[in-house]
């Protein structure tokens, strides 16, 4: 991981003094700042140079974040935080810039929020003196997906992910969700941004676990399921869940969850069979009725009326 990270450090280096190569010299008194944006995609950090003279912090704290709010007119990128999360302020102590939002900061989908929060400490560190980003949104501290705390973050948590967290891609997945009823599953189409490097059979439980966007719909897994692994073998996606999944207290019949995972898997072509686990243990049974020892498959039985499917791939009957 050490060499890892000093070769892309190198890399940096040198793309930088490549480019600086061109650049006009600076002037007496300049310094040379990155404001990192979101490139046109919104899936991608982009960089813009910013030559200042400011040498107090505050002022430099206070200009660097007005840039960051704000794209230039002639720059085809966009801003990393959503327009619809305010800005409060800052407070620093020593080399920590702690920065305060609205609580509409935890509201971004967490592709955007990890990229805005990977843009924030990169610029802001820039700033002779401070060393350190902690983000609040609300009163709150930030938490991760876990509900843990980001702590304070600094440029050198991102260094050997200068390329991952570039590295994203868009995916159009339908998931299952059901209705008041709870009797049937209705089909939600959503594009997503994920990291190339997370699988989208992880990214598809995850979106599942947050629940449907699509008014009229309603959750098939409980809040506080968690996946502990997954894993795809010829065409047999594995799942390891939680104990939280057995312990779904929505009002759904039995087999609303356990196919809204099958049935969403299934719409991947890479994916036939899948096989639930809880804590690694298969002789399981999910609300006392249905055995979790067999592969399953997408159940079209289940779809409602105005479910929609992106392929019509024959029905396959459950293997026993």
């Amino acid at each position: 991981m050490k060499r890892l990270k000093i070769w892309l450090m190198l890399l940096a280096v040198l793309l930088l003094a490549g480019c600086r190569g061109k650049e006009t010299p600076l002037e007496e008194g300049e310094a040379l700042y990155q404001v990192y944006y979101l490139n046109a995609a919104m899936n991608r950090l982009a960089p813009w140079e910013y030559r200042i003279r400011e040498e107090d912090t505050d002022l430099l704290i206070q200009e660097l974040m007005n840039r960051f709010m704000k794209v230039p007119a002639d720059l085809d990128s966009q801003v990393a935080l959503s327009e619809k999360v305010a800005y409060e302020g800052y407070k620093q102590e020593d080399m920590v810039l702690y920065l305060y939002f609205d609580s509409n900061y935890t509201s971004m989908q967490s592709y955007r929020e990890i990229l805005c929060r990977t843009a924030l400490v990169r610029t802001l560190t820039q700033i002779p003196g401070i060393d350190y980003i902690s983000i609040y949104s609300g009163d709150q501290p930030l938490m991760d997906m876990n509900g843990m705390p980001v702590g304070i973050l600094s440029a050198s948590d991102f260094v050997d992910s200068i390329s991952d967290v570039n590295a994203y891609e868009w995916a159009e997945l339908t998931l299952y969700f059901t209705d008041g009823a709870g009797e049937k599953l209705f089909a939600e189409k959503r594009n997503v941004v994920h990291n190339i490097n997370t699988s989208v059979e992880k990214v598809i439980l995850e979106e599942l676990i947050e629940g449907p966007e699509q008014p009229g719909l309603e959750p098939t897994l409980d809040s506080s399921t968690r996946l502990l692994n997954v894993s795809v073998n010829e065409n047999v996606c594995y799942l390891n869940l939680d104990g939280g999944f057995l312990n779904n207290p929505l009002e759904v019949k039995d087999y609303i969850p356990i196919y809204s995972i099958v049935n969403s898997l299934s719409e991947l072509s890479s994916v036939n069979r899948v096989q639930i686990s809880i804590n690694g243990a298969q002789n399981v049974r999910f609300r006392d009725s249905i055995e979790l020892n067999v592969m399953f498959e997408r159940n079209l039985d289940y779809i409602g009326e105005n479910g929609t499917m992106a392929d019509t791939r024959p029905l396959e009957e459950e293997e026993e």
